[in-house]
């Protein structure tokens, strides 16, 4: 019985023990088999996170281990650093596995749930800014803050929030306020957050007295003469970022940094610093270039930035186009207090246009006022000027002028705006000091417009008008009077050709009134289309004035060397075009 059973037994044994080999090396050999990819299955708007961080996405599937042990380390590595970066998006019960059902073909099968948002936001204010009377303070920074209730919650949103309320802060008499503690509070089952922080927002801070350094061959009064600080007023960060704007238009400065250190023992008078670097104080320069109006040209600039060491800026330049010759010098001192700029000029000026020669010396000064985006200019001048119309008699006069504009530019950009306006005024009038000038009056305002239709579109409006007071117009200078036609006019006529006749030539009218309307369409981010409609005219009197249309295209280049403009343009019963530019380099 004995010998009969044994064998059966030692059988069935054996034959167990292979199919667990068996077994054992098929299930092995799965492990071991090669990977050829790891793909992910997640929701379009987390896989770009997961694709950058998760390892096992990173990984080169052939160094992926062979071992069952090493690779179950490896997709559990993988489920920890999904959970982690879900979490910075507010996803707090993802489901993450690796599906390896394909051995060759691995699946990072991820599920992120519901999206955590923000059920409240609790902000408590410590320091000076903590009493009532700080009230409508705490209830705007509470208004402004970025993470409102029912905000989807990001950790970098978080974070965000959490800055810029500090920065509104600091930037408004708080300079040194700091974050006491944050906290975020999740319910993962509810998919809530509940967010609670507490500032100190420290002492007022007061300006004190500026702080300079950097000056070496500048006068030592150079930084505070652009100063529009007052010791004692509050501080703001805006007001120190004006006044740092404001030095570093200054020519004669390099680099300007304008800061104070937040430190709550000096917030009763904390000192201003100025670092500056001084620039180069002489500018020599020449440049060539062409425009349909006035023609080819050279020019040469010269320029001292610290005159007698006094700080005193000195521009000189002369340039020659084919219809137009000038020469000037001007002597700017440096502004008083930030609140003017006074500068002093010569200059002489030679024009033949549509048969008109003109001959003008003068002598001038002038104040210049800088507020913001608001430039007012006064100036006066004694000027001569000899005028010789083809055809007719030569005339000659002194006047005495004076000129205030006003100029508002709030646009997004001064070389490509495509928002904003630029809106010009200017009154002034004239003395005759000899016995063919006259005395005259004059009013002059143009406007410009910007505004984008869609992302790749620009509409340009313009309306300009001007009158001269006077009882005719001999005897007033041509730069007080008015003509039309060529670029920024009316487009499709020769430069200055819309006016008054006078023998064969064109002269300045005492009426001027001109529109455009232009439509830019950039297909690339420097390169546009442009198509146009201008209208307007230039007379002496109101029956004589006749609308002149002039329509065409062109194109837009915004150049290393500055912007370009290139039209065709057709003037009302014109079958040619007439072919309108600008261009120059420096260099």
């Amino acid at each position: 019985m004995t010998s009969e059973t044994c064998p059966s037994r030692a059988y069935r044994k054996g034959s167990w023990l292979l199919a667990c080999l068996f077994f054992c090396f098929n299930a092995f050999a799965d492990e071991a088999a090669s990977v050829d990819s790891v793909e992910l299955d997640a929701p379009q708007e987390i896989q770009a996170l997961l694709k950058q961080y998760v390892f096992l996405l990173r990984m080169d599937a052939s160094t992926i281990p062979a071992e069952g042990p090493d690779r179950s380390a490896l997709t559990r590595r993988a489920r920890r650093e999904v959970a982690a970066l879900l979490a910075t998006e507010g996803y707090f019960t993802p489901e993450v596995r690796v599906d390896r059902t394909d051995a060759a073909r691995w699946r990072l099968v991820v599920e992120p749930g519901q999206r955590a948002s923000v059920a409240e936001v609790d902000i408590q204010f410590q320091g000076e800014a903590s009493g009532d009377a700080d009230e409508p303070l705490h209830e705007q920074l509470r208004r402004d803050w970025t993470m409102p209730p029912g905000a989807p919650f990001r950790q970098a949103d978080w974070e965000s929030a959490k800055q810029t309320l500090l920065d509104a802060l600091r930037d408004e008499r708080y300079a040194a306020a700091k974050l006491v503690s944050s906290k975020a509070d999740v319910d993962p089952d509810a998919a809530k957050v509940w967010l609670r922080i507490v500032v100190d927002t420290g002492p007022t801070f007061r300006l004190g007295a500026l702080e300079v350094t950097g000056l070496h061959e500048l006068p030592s009064d150079f930084v505070a003469r652009y100063n529009t600080l007052k010791e004692g007023a509050i501080y703001r960060r805006r007001d120190l970022l004006a006044f740092q704007e404001s030095l570093q238009s200054a020519p004669q400065l390099a680099v300007v940094v304008v800061s104070i250190d937040p430190d709550p023992q000096q917030a009763a008078a904390v000192p201003v610093r100025v670092a500056v670097t001084e620039a180069s104080p002489r500018r020599l320069g020449f440049g060539i270039g062409a425009s349909s109006n006035t023609g080819f040209r050279v020019e040469s600039t010269y320029r001292h930035l610290n005159l007698f060491e006094k700080g005193w800026e000195l521009a000189s330049g002369l340039r020659l186009e084919q219809k137009r010759q000038s020469f000037y010098t001007d002597l700017f001192l440096p502004p008083n207090q930030g609140r003017y700029r006074d500068s002093f000029g010569v200059g002489l000026d030679r024009s033949d246009l549509e048969g008109l020669k003109v001959f003008t010396q003068a002598v001038g000064v002038a104040r210049t006022i800088k507020r913001g985006h608001i430039e007012t200019q006064i100036t006066t001048r004694v000027q001569h000027e000899e005028i010789q119309p083809e055809d007719a008699e030569k005339s000659s006069y002194n006047t005495l002028t004076l000129n205030v504009g006003r100029t508002w530019r709030a646009v997004d950009s001064v070389l490509n705006p495509r928002r904003g306006y630029v809106l010009e005024l200017q009154l002034g009038g004239g003395l005759g000091l000899s016995p063919q000038a006259r005395d005259f009056g004059r009013a002059y305002g143009r406007i410009q417009h910007y505004s984008t239709w869609g992302e790749d579109n620009v509409l340009i409006l313009r309306v300009e008008g001007g009158y001269t007071f006077a009882d005719t117009r001999d005897g007033v200078p041509q730069d007080f009077l008015f003509r039309a036609g060529g670029t920024q006019s009316v487009r499709g006529y020769a430069y200055r050709s819309l006016g008054v006749k006078e023998g064969s030539a064109v002269v300045g009218g005492r009426i001027l009134a001109t529109s455009s309307v232009e439509l830019v369409h950039w297909f690339q981010p420097s390169i546009g289309l442009a198509g146009f409609v201008d209208s307007g005219d230039a007379a002496d009197t109101a029956k004589d004035f006749s609308v002149r249309t002039g329509y065409g295209f062109g194109m837009r280049w915004l150049s290393p060397a500055g912007p370009l403009a290139v039209d065709l343009a057709w003037g009302e019963g014109k079958s040619r075009p007439r072919l309108h530019f600008g261009v120059s380099v420096a260099f």
